[in-house]
């Protein structure tokens, strides 16, 4: 960690720091365990289904277990104020009473065994190979929409299909440089994959931050438990981004960060990766093409930028391009892109690849792409634009969840067992005025894990984000990921800008 963030967080600890005699915490412990967590039969990752503690939280449990509860209450508050201290909130948009908030952290670690891991690490890598090969396709031949695996409208008529890709190969072949799969846990052998975030996937500084608050709170933990490490993600995407650059480029690439600025939700994301990498961050008014070159303002001049890690969407990213209003992109960026001058990361239209109604059609895509069966499965989905689809969702409503198509953040759906009769009917309404801008999907039992709650231990039901990396080095595939938490009771939605949380993801080592 640069000596700026490590110095305020050992300050931070320091001025916190409090000492308590342990003692034993087997009563504390009891509420955790699946038959008194739910009257459903949940799997909770800890406990099982059947109340049996699970092999991967051995070592864990038994820390636990011998710890005082109150000790560990004064580390939550810590690590509370510890996330506060350093600035880690996130803009929820339209909420004006509390534009910044906190981002609760939880500090029993969702525990993933090295099995496990592989498991799911060979079904992410094949996903992230067939989206990437997914894109150069519909930017390029379109040979899936040529074999009738996909309608042609799906692609056409797609508000992320951006006409301006047609044609291009990015440097390296890459479309897709940071990627991250939502996946949810409904049984001990059992994932689905949620979603696909292929435009720009946040949540990696939350991943890092609870994994150095854990191991700055509770380092006896890491010496009991060999926990594969997550913190050279920085320098892995900077390597993996350096890789990516233009064929052009004679040196060491210059990378950068861009971000449409502070008021942007994930700002602390934008500018914590860009300390973390050691490069600049930059806002679109301090860069221009210089050139032919995208060149960013420095006290020496225009200096040029061959990497460009974008946290800014498609229709801000060149006015001349895109929306002409735009205060955020870089006039003539686009220009600079398709002739090859620099790296965009990840690639303008990469959308398509993430949206919710071509996610249905991922099971085709990994098999056309890879020749494999997909090693991880889709979530059943009804695509509410096809009639026949409608009708069953209309009539089955109160037991689905309905999402839009671009939606995002746990906005715009219904979670039909938790909507009351005039929400319901509202949505109904909805779907029949706009039925292709919605999917349905079944209710899932999402695993749970336990919280540390005000009674003691309590499950919750989770999701986990792993982060993955491709460059024409290969796909590297961080360990772990960022696991997020409903921390109301009952609730399946984990979103933070819902109320959700976040946990530390161990993943063991074999």
């Amino acid at each position: 960690m640069p000596a700026v963030w490590a110095a305020v967080r050992r300050w931070i600890i320091c001025a916190l720091a409090a000492t308590t005699a342990p003692r034993p915490l087997a009563a504390f412990l009891a509420p955790a365990k699946a038959s008194q967590m739910t009257e459903t039969p949940i799997f909770d990752e800890m406990w099982g289904s059947d109340g049996q503690l699970r092999a991967p939280y051995g070592r864990f449990h038994a820390w636990l277990d011998s710890e005082d509860p109150k000790r560990l209450r004064a580390k939550q508050r810590e690590a509370d104020d510890l996330f506060r201290l350093s600035g880690i909130t996130f803009n929820v948009y339209g909420r004006s009473e509390a534009e910044e908030r906190l981002i609760p952290f939880d500090i029993i670690p969702r525990i993933i065994s090295a099995s496990e891991w592989q498991r799911l690490s060979r079904g992410i890598e094949q996903r992230v190979r067939a989206i990437n090969a997914f894109l150069f396709d519909i930017y390029n031949g379109q040979e899936i929409i040529k074999a009738g695996r996909i309608p042609r409208e799906m692609i056409a008529q797609n508000e992320a299909f951006l006409p301006h890709m047609l044609g291009l190969r990015p440097p390296g072949g890459v479309y897709t440089h940071i990627v991250g799969i939502d996946l949810v846990r409904t049984g001990p052998d059992q994932f689905y994959v949620l979603e696909d975030n292929a435009r720009t996937p946040s949540g990696v500084s939350y991943m890092l931050e609870n994994r150095e608050t854990m191991l700055q709170m509770f380092p006896e933990l890491f010496s009991r438990n060999a926990v594969q490490p997550v913190q050279t993600y920085p320098m892995d995407l900077l390597h993996s981004l350096a890789a990516c650059a233009p064929e052009s480029t004679r040196s060491q690439p210059t990378v950068a960060v861009l971000t449409p600025g502070i008021y942007n939700s994930a700002y602390f994301e934008h500018a914590f990766l860009a300390d973390q990498m050691g490069v600049e961050l930059v806002e679109g008014h301090d860069l221009q093409v210089v050139d032919g070159r995208v060149a960013m303002r420095t006290t020496a001049g225009y200096k040029p930028i061959d990497v460009l890690y974008r946290r800014v969407d498609d229709d801000f990213l060149d006015p001349l391009n895109f929306n002409p209003d735009s205060q955020l992109g870089v006039p003539g960026i686009m220009d600079v892109y398709r002739a090859g001058g620099i790296t965009i990361a990840n690639a303008p239209g990469t959308g398509i690849a993430d949206d919710k109604a071509i996610y249905s059609y991922m099971p085709e895509i990994v098999e056309f792409y890879t020749g494999e069966r997909p090693l991880l499965e889709n979530v059943p989905t009804w695509r509410c634009a096809e009639p026949q689809a409608l009708a069953y969702v209309l009539e089955h409503l109160d037991q689905l969840v309905v999402k839009e198509v671009h939606g995002s953040g746990g906005y715009g759906m219904l979670i039909g067992p938790a909507a009351s009769r005039k929400e319901l009917a509202a949505f109904r309404a909805k779907l029949k005025a706009r039925p292709a801008n919605y999917i349905a999907q079944p209710t899932l039992s999402l695993s749970t894990v336990p919280i540390f709650a005000r009674s003691g231990l309590a499950p919750r039901h989770v999701d986990l984000r792993p982060f993955v990396l491709v460059s024409p080095a290969g796909i590297k595939i961080t360990p772990g990921g960022l696991t997020r938490v409903a921390l109301k009771k009952g609730s399946l939605v984990v979103n933070s800008s819902q109320g959700g949380g976040t946990k530390d993801t161990w993943v063991l080592e074999d």
